[in-house]
């Protein structure tokens, strides 16, 4: 994902930029189908056997990806179908250890889904309150991210849910690229960023999920 803010600071363009609170809205509502997709998948694939499961994990991480390298997939009307098919077949890789924890155990289900909104909401709002210019850290975060990706989900899908450090550190570090996405969304980005930071923060919301699972899932 080293292109996924390829779009950021340092280029040379200069597009108008709208005001901060429209960006906010447009950003956050693409997250917020995102999420409805993934949910949608992770229903649709919820009796999926898990061998198809697991290989439409490796087509979601492709999309993302692709996603990052393919120019036409980053912007416009072709970017925001992308990040929603991304989410869509991300679910469905999901669908089959969601529907094992909705079942086996949703109290666990729940408190993750908690963590997750209160974690999203306090990165969010430091991000976007602290006077700091956090863009330098975009970079490194964004190579993490894919890693991150990959990594939470074979938490879930490929037997054990992994070590409790492990999850720690994915938690923190996407708790992180919440704080920078945010942070850059209201000091520094444009209409033609919306899509990487909807995405960026999906991803982020996504892993922070999936670690809070195997967290409270494995107590």
């Amino acid at each position: 994902m080293s292109d996924l803010y390829g779009s950021y600071a340092g280029t040379t363009r200069a597009p108008s930029r709208v005001s901060t609170a429209t960006l906010f809205g447009q950003v956050m509502f693409l997250v917020g189908i995102a999420i409805a997709f993934l949910a949608a998948g992770s229903f649709v694939g919820k009796d999926m056997a898990l061998g198809t499961a697991r290989i439409l994990s490796f087509v979601a991480l492709g999309m993302v990806l692709a996603q990052s390298f393919v120019a036409p997939l980053r912007a416009g009307s072709i970017g925001i179908a992308w990040l929603f098919a991304f989410a869509l077949v991300l679910g469905l890789s999901l669908g089959p250890v969601l529907n094992y924890y909705v079942n086996a155990d949703p109290d666990t289900v729940v408190q993750a889904a908690g963590g997750t909104a209160i974690i999203t909401l306090g990165m969010g709002a430091y991000g976007t309150a602290t006077s700091k210019d956090l863009a330098r850290w975009i970079r490194p975060l964004s190579f993490a991210m894919l890693g991150l990706l990959a990594i939470s989900l074979v938490l879930l899908l490929f037997g054990s849910g992994g070590s409790p450090l492990l999850s720690l550190a994915i938690l923190a570090i996407s708790a992180a690229f919440l704080i920078v996405d945010f942070n850059y969304l209201r000091r520094h980005a444009t209409e033609d960023d919306v899509i990487w930071i909807a995405t960026g923060i999906f991803v982020s919301i996504v892993n922070i999920f999936l670690s809070l699972l195997n967290l409270f899932g494995g107590r």
